[in-house]
């Protein structure tokens, strides 16, 4: 969800470089990756057209650029806290008093492999403040013609803990979007979500849903067409330049609306396909 206003000294609002980047590619498409900047996408380019917003003037927060993982959690943890079993654990801040979009798109990842048109990536979880919990994170990225599919997973270390994973891409704005969720969680004066969700209203949006069916952009005479296994999505088109559609395995604030809680060793996967028609 959108940063709040007055918060620009916090984390997520703080500039953030590329780094060294290398691209995949196929066919058409050409994906840039950026390992040290969240294991991001800097900018994905189809038939020479740029679909997202990249780093540059006006838009160097950490926050706000390319299409990054949200992990462990996605969006945002109210007041950076949460109760797990009966211990009560408080997270480091990062937006204002709550931790945002987890840990995963600030720190640099480990390029585990790599070809012309797929890369694997790789990130151990902290065990402090930001995250207490530990773990590791993978990501995979392939190119197949005119699709990009993305997986991540993320594998509990010694200890129980609450996850929540998705992506979080910056589209450039298109046309029309075609969008029909079949439940939206409201927000509160905080602008968190709560429940019980409720009818979808009209956008502009800035809200997360229950969604089972294909996301559709359209731009510059093409159809983008988004397919994910995640059951949550989060779509921010309040901005005239750009619109997110965030595909997440739960809902924000997720280790109390409703996050998968992972034994240890245990793993939790999703995919998320961007294919370009």
């Amino acid at each position: 969800m959108a940063p709040e206003a007055g918060a620009q000294g916090d984390g997520a609002l703080a500039p953030f470089a590329p780094g060294p980047t290398f691209v995949i590619a196929g066919g058409a498409l050409e994906v840039e990756i950026a390992p040290e900047a969240g294991g991001r996408i800097a900018q994905i380019r189809h038939a020479g057209l740029e679909q997202l917003l990249g780093h540059g003037p006006g838009n160097e927060a950490t926050i706000a650029w390319g299409c990054y993982p949200m992990l462990p959690w996605a969006g945002r943890i109210r007041n950076a806290a949460f109760d797990l079993d009966g211990a009560a654990h408080r997270l480091q801040a990062n937006l204002g008093a709550h931790a945002i979009h987890g840990v995963g798109f600030a720190l640099p990842w480990r390029v585990e492999a790599r070809d012309a048109s797929s890369a694997v990536l790789s990130l151990a979880l902290p065990e402090d403040r930001r995250w207490p919990f530990g773990g590791v994170a993978r990501q995979h990225f392939g190119i197949d013609g005119d699709r990009l599919r993305m997986r991540l997973a993320v594998t509990a270390g010694a200890v129980r803990m609450p996850v929540v994973l998705g992506w979080h891409p910056w589209f450039l704005k298109p046309e029309r979007l075609e969008f029909r969720p079949g439940a939206m969680y409201p927000r509160d004066a905080e602008g968190i979500a709560v429940r019980p969700t409720v009818t979808p209203t009209p956008g502009p949006w800035d809200d997360c849903f229950l969604n089972d069916e294909p996301v559709v952009l359209h731009r510059g005479g093409r159809r983008l067409r988004l397919s994910s296994d995640c059951t949550h999505w989060v779509v921010f088109d309040e901005r005239a330049q750009t619109t997110c559609v965030e595909p997440q395995s739960g809902p924000p604030d997720g280790p109390t609306l409703g996050a998968r809680v992972l034994a240890p060793g245990e793993t939790l996967e999703a995919w998320f396909e961007m294919a370009w028609e």
